[in-house]
């Protein structure tokens, strides 16, 4: 697993260089998220697709 330092350097890395710091400020808060909610599905477990699905049909339509 990267460092964070080693995080923020890919995540420079990616973006065009005539970004703004509300553009890198966006992604750090995004990136933060993310690897958030994987650890919280690592912990406390996480839902099949399926088993989202027949929750959230009763309110879906296709």
């Amino acid at each position: 697993m990267a460092t964070a330092k080693e995080e923020v350097e890919e995540l420079l890395g990616k973006l065009p260089p005539d970004c703004s710091l509300e553009d890198i400020q966006y992604h750090l808060y995004v990136l933060d998220k993310v690897r958030a909610g994987l650890e919280a599905a690592d912990v406390e477990g996480a839902v099949s697709q399926e088993d989202a699905e027949a929750r959230l049909s009763k309110w879906l339509t296709e």
